[in-house]
């Protein structure tokens, strides 16, 4: 049985992940920083039904002898490091705390890969936010990076490091560029998840308006399902190489508004608004990706349209909000 280990297991890429391994008959564990708010750490998980088949470890990524001792108790063949601080607008506001949890973070894991277990499989999560200001019109692996962000910054500092690491010390160490995936799993803070619950909210009659920032603003979006499972194959492969994992689709902000709208019958015009507080420091205008490599090679392709993606997570907010009304009523 093949073991895998994975930082950020309770987030939405760590929970699609943990769902994908376990059909394949991975033993899977997965890193576990305590909070406050412990009572909902595993929702996603639970929401996908695997949250009793994962065993969750105490551990941070900040903290170097946890992460030997995590890779001592488990000895992954496979490692996932997904943890970090992932919120960009947050990032400003904490630049210190997202350059630790982010940046160094991954070199913790790298770390202790290097010292315990140098034979297993290392996948670093990068982001398309490393192109930043784009020095190209669709962003490849070959693509000059230009963060906008701490958090941009951050991911490009844990990824040369993988880069180093692979060069340096010969792991089998990737990075998945992958452009942004969504899912009803999304945090509600991300642009995408706050617009179809602006819409589950307005269309039940909770809320008459949604204030969002940048509405020009255009991303590549696809699903997290599809994109683990590019995660999961980059891990297969006989050499260890980088990937950009994107639809080559881009849309801007508003056009996701008027089609997340328009599913439930609504028009986005009458009820979203944008907030020049809510515009960051340094803008992202377009980022659109080109994966043939990962076409190539690994033989991945999207398999979930951006209509669809839709449609999933406006239904799966509507449910939300539906029991939370159901659960009000009976109390």
């Amino acid at each position: 049985m093949t073991t895998a280990l994975i930082t950020g297991i309770t987030g939405q890429d760590g929970a699609y992940l943990s769902q994908l391994l376990l059909e394949k008959g991975y033993e899977v564990h997965g890193l576990l920083r305590r909070s406050a708010s412990a009572d909902v750490i595993g929702e996603r998980l639970h929401w996908l039904g695997v949250l009793d088949q994962v065993n969750l470890l105490d551990g941070d990524l900040l903290d170097l002898s946890s992460a030997i001792r995590i890779v001592q108790t488990v000895g992954p063949d496979e490692i996932y490091n997904l943890g970090a601080q992932s919120f960009v607008a947050t990032s400003w506001q904490q630049p210190r705390l997202t350059g630790q949890a982010t940046g160094m973070g991954a070199v913790n894991m790298l770390e202790a890969v290097r010292i315990v277990r140098p034979q297993a499989r290392f996948y670093q999560a990068s982001s398309s936010e490393m192109f930043g200001k784009i020095q190209e019109s669709i962003q490849n692996e070959n693509t000059p990076f230009y963060p906008r962000s701490p958090y941009a910054a951050a991911k490009l500092y844990a990824h040369w490091m993988t880069v180093n690491y692979r060069e340096s010390f010969g792991l089998f160490a990737v990075s998945g560029i992958l452009f942004n995936h969504e899912s009803p799993l999304r945090g509600i803070e991300f642009v995408t998840r706050k617009v179809t619950d602006g819409v589950a909210r307005i269309k039940l009659g909770l809320a008459r308006e949604l204030t969002l920032g940048n509405l020009e603003s255009t991303r590549d979006w696809g699903h997290a399902r599809d994109y683990v499972q590019a995660m999961w194959l980059m891990l297969q492969q006989d050499h260890a190489e980088d990937y950009v994992v994107a639809t080559g689709r881009t849309t801007s902000v508003r056009e996701f508004c008027r089609m997340a709208f328009g599913y439930v019958g609504l028009d986005y015009e009458e009820f979203v608004r944008s907030d020049s507080r809510l515009m960051r420091p340094a803008e992202v205008d377009v980022l659109v990706g080109d994966a043939s490599k990962a076409r190539e090679k690994l033989g991945w392709v999207p398999s979930t349209t951006l209509e669809d993606i839709v449609a999933e997570m406006v239904e799966a907010d509507l449910a939300r909000h539906r029991n939370r009304i159901r659960e009000q009523a009976l109390n």
